[in-house]
């Protein structure tokens, strides 16, 4: 009789992933193509087993004084308390307010994708964000204070040898909260973490660690609380304009 494994599930989501890279970083010649097939590989996954209340999308993020982001590869936003999100020709754009975490996604991790990703990430954090008092039944409660936007990147292979040694941590130091990189997966090799109450990060090299990687992320994301009450007049002042 055949009985259920969860340690063979959970190695099969690793399995599925790494092996969804490698044929997009093996079988697709032109940079862009393989670029954006490693990108969906992500996506995917996160938009499985992300809790329902966060979204995933390739975007563009914008803030009430007009201002946008660059486009990001991987932005996972809140779409329970936030009131709008802009669709247009395969192009989607959400408000600053909205975002959790965003994550540059690479066929493989070194010193100039890592700078990349940090540049990118501070586009994010930038942006001016909202938080309106909340009403509830007794009364007002203050604007909830703003929550950190994570960030990080996601690659198949490491430029590296050992990933995790010493390039790499001279890579990720430095800079501030702006750029600062919160957590990394390669997916040949493991994942990173920073640690804010030793400002250090941690690796862990492991078998599976697309899984270990999602499990992490699904860990931070739940003490990150929940995104601020949006001042949606901030944004529509601009319809008079």
């Amino acid at each position: 009789m055949n009985q259920w494994s969860l340690p063979v599930l959970l190695a099969s989501l690793h399995d599925d992933i790494q092996n969804r890279l490698q044929i997009a970083r093996k079988s697709f010649v032109h940079p862009g193509t393989k670029g954006d097939a490693s990108e969906q590989v992500w996506l995917e996954m996160l938009e499985t087993y992300l809790p329902e209340r966060y979204q995933v999308a390739k975007a563009h993020v914008v803030d009430s004084n007009g201002v946008f982001s660059e486009q990001i590869d991987i932005v996972v936003f809140d779409r329970q308390y936030s009131p709008f999100i802009f669709q247009y020709q395969g192009q989607t754009i959400v408000p600053a307010e909205s975002v959790y975490a965003v994550f540059e996604a690479k066929q493989t991790i070194n010193a100039d994708h890592v700078a990349y990703a940090r540049s990118k990430v501070a586009t994010v954090r930038k942006l001016h964000r909202t938080s309106l008092p909340i009403p509830y039944a007794k009364g007002i409660y203050p604007p909830k204070p703003l929550i950190p936007i994570l960030g990080g990147i996601l690659t198949f292979e490491s430029d590296w040898s050992p990933c995790f040694g010493q390039p790499l941590q001279s890579a990720l130091a430095g800079g501030d909260d702006t750029d600062r990189l919160d957590l990394g997966c390669v997916a040949a090799h493991g994942h990173f973490v920073w640690d804010t109450t030793k400002a250090v990060y941690d690796s862990t090299l492991e078998g599976k660690p697309a899984t270990a990687f999602l499990f992490k992320l699904i860990s931070v994301l739940q003490f990150s609380g929940t995104v601020p009450m949006i001042d949606v007049q901030a944004y529509a002042r601009w319809l008079a304009k």
